[in-house]
């Protein structure tokens, strides 16, 4: 039973990368379960024991991205640091990811996803969110060890955060990668740490003014 779950799992990621490779060529519209199967290297009739058709090909491919959110918010952990420097690597991650797989936007920001099929939108808005949720426990534990500010709400800085994203890969993607995407991350940074960093102290008012130097 194990070693099926394990190949169960195996084929899924080489559906989902296979249907990356499809998007990156020709588009959702032109995503379809023959030329997914031709990639994996399978007749289309053995890709059916796996999904039944071009929604479940995109269930597979919402369930990948959503696992590659989830690993990178594994990794940001894993870098160590202040909540500051965890959430500056997801940032650098998930930019990462995005340019080393630019179909996850195409297929998120997809006018069928969003407006065409209702299932497959509440799964994508279950993917988001759940990706959100995550920012925003990053965040809270950030006010908790003093690192971030604590007046803002959590969930309104993990909006924030993902408000630094999705602009710029939208944008990204729009221009056919043409837009700098590490420079926006670079200019847009110390922005997203003003406002939600912890404040300097305040200057010591018993200290003695600085006397003054006769000219």
């Amino acid at each position: 039973m194990r070693a099926t779950k394990t190949e169960t799992k195996v084929r899924q990621e080489q559906i989902a990368q296979a249907a990356f490779a499809v998007v990156e060529r020709h588009g959702l519209r032109g995503l379809n379960v023959a030329r997914v199967a031709a990639l994996v290297g399978v007749v289309p009739s053995g890709l059916y024991r796996h999904c039944g058709g071009k929604d479940e090909v995109l269930e597979t491919v919402l369930d990948a991205i959503a696992d590659r959110l989830a690993a990178n918010v594994a990794r940001a952990r894993a870098a160590g640091g202040n909540a500051l420097d965890r959430l500056h690597s997801l940032l650098t991650l998930h930019l990462t990811m995005v340019r080393s797989q630019s179909a996850i936007p195409r297929v998120v920001f997809s006018d069928e996803l969003l407006h065409g099929r209702p299932t497959l939108r509440r799964r994508m808005h279950t993917m988001v969110s759940s990706f959100v949720s995550q920012v925003e426990t990053l965040v809270r534990e950030g006010q908790l060890e003093g690192n971030l500010r604590v007046g803002p709400p959590p969930e309104a800085v993990a909006m924030l955060f993902v408000g630094l994203i999705q602009p710029a890969v939208l944008l990204w993607t729009m221009s056919a990668g043409e837009m700098d995407l590490d420079a926006h991350a670079e200019t847009i940074w110390p922005l997203f740490v003003q406002a939600i960093g912890t404040l300097p102290p305040p200057p010591n008012s018993s200290s003695p003014p600085p006397t003054p130097r006769c000219p």
